[in-house]
């Protein structure tokens, strides 16, 4: 499939109203993704309201009964980097308000699956709480909820997933992205949502003198650190309010004031935390987070993050450090064996007219179903839904991905709608979802996906887009810029970091570790050689100018700074 490359186009009224001391590319880049002067610096003054999410003041009375009657509270977690660091939050924060009695239960993915189901309802059950709380789950679980109420245990649900036809009967449920929910900040992440549930807690305990309200507050905002990796790994839309719990969460952690767990994740991952970016949470820590819920235990994470010193953390972040390498071999594996399946398929995609890739292996893992799935959406330019079989004797689990403007959950949920029984267990976001299915249906499920997402066939056909914020000027290939680029975000989902195109000539390039190309460029028009780095990327011949989309970053080594550019992607020049 062709690629084009398409600059953001940046209105002119937007550039109007943004300060004109700014540098002009970054005005430029501002004002295409139509951020204005109030959003410059995304500081807690500009949060959405705590008292503007009802449902959380509403879980926050329930929660506040619960510590004056000494409540046991068990809080059911997930096992992705979301889960872990809303788990976190929530155990953390409760004990540190005075609650004596929380504890955690995790799913293991293998046994159980996602979620408050009926069995993870009676192994809650066994630890004798009178109240469950949910994170970055719930949403769906009608019957685990079901079930905990037959056990007499109340549950306030906490979650951010999109809600289906029926919802659990659950005492409290909060949820941005209830239809009958009027808070604006639906694009916050399982551990946003427990931040507001928490910051409202703040609140009732300190109106009502149980705690120091300023104390309580402060106690809070202690969580912004796992509140940014945990928004950052999940990959939820960065509007707004999510940069702003973001880069407050970031500022801590290069403050010094991160927990121990993240301390030693940083060590784990050989990532310097005085400059700690979103980039940093997204592809260096996150990972080494979800490793433990891909391959083994979640509670491996959540109890490196809940350590209380970095000498108790340190060995559990080792720990995730192997499990991510581990991943990352399996990852590997997967990918190319996955490959194989794709080309067998492409064939008879073409041949069909079909929109979308169902790919099966029997020796696949299915904690690593889901990254396989994403990789292979990049190459195909199509959704896929990768599959795995299950702990449960003849049903698979399913990972899909999709593509920008086509909504996988809904589409999967319309595929159930029109078979029913089909499709046994789904969930999830437009860009990632899972299910679960019989083997002996996957041909049947596959049909019917292709056939939903033949809907969008006009818009899967366009040519592929790499995106580009312009060209730059010799003089801007500089340190100066580099530094504003980077203090500008936070950058991450929805918000894409600045990435600029031009021609460019290959002064010099080898090839590092076999995969990555190491090259001196330099702008025709002149101005000091930059140095750029190409992530599997072949060589390039030397003289040759060739167009290069690219992001220009401050490379950091031994104490030095310097510009540097990371390249995305080339082509022929013009």
């Amino acid at each position: 499939m062709s690629r084009q490359i398409h600059r953001r186009a940046a209105a002119a009224a937007e550039l109007e109203r943004l300060p004109p001391g700014l540098h002009p590319v970054l005005r430029r880049v501002y004002a295409a993704r139509q951020v204005g002067p109030a959003e410059l610096e995304p500081r807690l003054a500009g949060l959405l309201p705590v008292g503007s999410f009802r449902a959380a003041a509403a879980a926050a009375e329930r929660l506040a009964l619960a510590r004056v009657k000494g409540e046991r509270i068990v809080v059911i977690g997930d096992f992705d980097a979301d889960g872990a660091t809303a788990t976190t939050l929530a155990v953390s924060t409760l004990r540190a308000f005075g609650f004596g009695d929380v504890h955690f239960l995790v799913p293991d993915r293998f046994r159980y699956g996602y979620g408050l189901s009926p069995a993870i309802a009676e192994q809650a059950a066994k630890l004798g709480p009178a109240l469950l709380m949910t994170v970055d789950n719930g949403v769906s679980s009608i019957d685990g909820v079901a079930r905990a109420n037959e056990l007499g245990m109340e549950v306030i649900v906490t979650d951010h997933h999109l809600p289906g036809r029926d919802r659990p009967a659950a005492a409290v449920m909060v949820n941005p992205n209830l239809p009958e929910d009027d808070f604006p900040g639906n694009a916050l992440a399982g551990v946003g949502v427990v931040f507001y549930v928490l910051a409202a807690l703040a609140r009732e305990l300190g109106e009502s003198g149980v705690l120091d309200a300023r104390a309580a507050q402060r106690q809070v905002l202690e969580g912004l650190d796992v509140v940014a990796l945990g928004t950052v790994a999940d990959l939820v839309p960065l509007d707004y309010n999510n940069r702003i719990l973001v880069a407050e969460g970031l500022r801590r952690i290069r403050a010094g004031h991160a927990r121990p767990g993240i301390q030693a994740l940083f060590r784990a991952s050989g990532r310097d935390i005085t400059h700690a970016s979103s980039s940093d949470l997204g592809f260096g820590i996150g990972p080494r987070l979800n490793a433990a819920g891909r391959l083994d235990d979640m509670s491996i994470g959540i109890n490196c993050l809940l350590a209380a010193s970095l000498q108790d953390a340190l060995p559990l972040a080792e720990q995730l450090d192997l499990l991510n390498r581990e991943r990352r071999e399996l990852q590997v594996r997967m990918e190319g064996e996955a490959r194989v399946h794709f080309e067998a398929a492409k064939d008879a995609v073409a041949r069909e007219h079909a929109d979308a890739y169902c790919l099966f292996d029997p020796a696949w893992h299915e904690g690593v179903v889901g990254l396989v799935a994403n990789r292979i959406k990049d190459q195909a330019r199509r959704p896929v839904v990768a599959f795995a079989e299950s702990g449960e004797p003849g049903v698979l689990k399913g990972s899909a991905r999709s593509v920008p403007g086509v909504h996988i959950r809904d589409a999967i949920d319309a595929v159930a709608a029109h078979h029913p029984g089909l499709v046994l267990r789904f969930g999830g976001h437009a860009m990632a979802a899972g299910l679960s299915l019989r083997a002996a249906d996957l041909g049947l499920f596959r049909d019917a996906l292709r056939e939903e997402l033949a809907l969008h066939r006009e818009l899967l056909e366009q040519p592929d887009v790499v995106w580009s914020d312009g060209g730059l000027e010799p003089d801007d290939l500089g340190l100066d810029l580099a530094r504003q680029l980077a203090d500008a975000g936070p950058w991450g989902q929805a918000f894409p970091e600045p990435q600029f195109d031009g021609e460019l000539q290959v002064i010099e390039s080898r090839v590092l570790k076999d995969r990555h190309l190491k090259m001196t460029l330099r702008h025709p028009a002149g101005g000091a050689p930059i140095d750029a780095i190409a992530f599997n990327q072949p060589k390039l011949p030397a003289g040759e100018v060739l167009r290069f989309v690219y992001r220009l970053d401050v490379n950091r080594y031994r104490g030095l700074e310097q510009p540097q550019l990371v390249v995305e992607y080339v082509q022929a020049a013009d």
